[in-house]
């Protein structure tokens, strides 16, 4: 009998293991699932009202300065003579302050872009890479000349080669 007793008893504890095993699962999934949710709703809230805060609330549409350049008329690299290249620009400047320095450098700048047009071939002002890398080059003569402000892109106002 004594064996009957220790039968019943261990037959009933047996079923209590497993529902505490299963109740502690469950304890578990929700506090994981609950911990993903808060999270990410903090961290959803948090980006989302620092986007609205970071705009500026005045924000001023840029105004654009340009200073229209005289035609530069060179003969082309390689030609004998035979074929030539007028060009026209404007230099779109940061401040509009700018603009007094380079009509006082005006014959300066002409003379650092006529040496930088002088050796051009045909090949080269004919390529658009040729003619990309010409706009940085002159912006990058005429930014090293000024002692304000800069050049921020060269415009090619009229550009015929003949």
């Amino acid at each position: 009998m004594a064996k009957d007793v220790k039968e019943v008893v261990e037959e009933t504890e047996q079923p209590a293991a497993p529902k505490r095993k299963s109740i502690l699962k469950w304890i578990i999934i929700v506090s994981v699932v609950l911990v993903v949710i808060v999270s990410g709703t903090i961290a959803g809230l948090y980006f989302f009202t620092n986007i609205d805060t970071k705009k500026p609330a005045t924000e001023k549409p840029a105004v654009l300065t340009f200073w229209p350049m005289d035609a530069f008329i060179i003969n082309i690299a390689e030609t004998n003579g035979e074929r030539y290249l007028k060009i026209v620009m404007q230099l779109e400047v940061s401040d509009p302050a700018v603009v007094t320095e380079l009509e006082q450098l005006k014959p300066r700048l002409r003379d650092s872009i006529l040496d930088l047009l002088t050796p051009k071939t045909y090949k080269e002002l004919m390529d658009l890479s040729g003619k990309q890398r010409l706009r940085e080059d002159i912006a990058g003569r005429v930014n090293n000349i000024l002692q304000r402000g800069k050049v921020t892109k060269v415009y090619f106002t009229d550009f015929v080669v003949q």
